[in-house]
């Protein structure tokens, strides 16, 4: 009987963790490992996360974004910057991102303005982030909304409610 109730314990642990992981597919694997992923689902000592920030500027979370800012595609920023010029060197300015995030020395630059036409005639302005700005935005982002969108319930699509507690 023991032999059976393990197996069938074996058995129930990896139907959680394959539902668990199943129901976050949409989050970045190379940022949230399977114990952050159930950490989201059963939640955490005291319900907050400390210390986010070594998971923004892992390398792995910044080349992750990087992949996605490229992905994208878009114009450069203030800077001059753009995709195809960052591609050249990534690896170096992935890695001056990350030492400068480390550090607590990153500053993000000014946005570019410019301004497009809108349908119905005129202009409307439109903002242009760095490309070094997009890039921690998107690990930002990957890092931080997991932990945000498993707050809201789920039918909130125009604008997000929490849940009750």
């Amino acid at each position: 009987m023991q032999l059976k109730e393990a197996i069938s314990s074996v058995l129930e642990t990896t139907k959680q963790e394959t539902e668990t992981q199943d129901s976050w597919a949409w989050v970045e694997a190379s940022v949230w490992t399977a114990p952050m992923l159930a950490a989201l689902v059963n939640g955490v000592k005291g319900g907050k996360w400390f210390s986010l920030i070594d998971k923004v500027y892992a390398f792995a979370t910044l080349n992750a974004a990087w992949r996605q800012v490229r992905k994208n595609k878009g114009s450069h920023g203030v800077d001059g910057m753009g995709i195809e010029r960052f591609a050249a060197k990534e690896g170096h300015y992935l890695l001056e991102l990350q030492q400068a995030l480390k550090e607590g020395s990153y500053q993000p630059l000014p946005v570019k303005r410019v301004f497009i036409p809108k349908a119905g005639g005129g202009k409307r302005p439109l903002g242009i982030p760095a490309v070094k700005d997009r890039i921690v935005q998107t690990a930002l982002k990957m890092v931080i909304e997991p932990i945000f969108e498993n707050e809201f319930v789920n039918h909130s699509y125009g604008f997000q409610q929490l849940r009750a507690s």
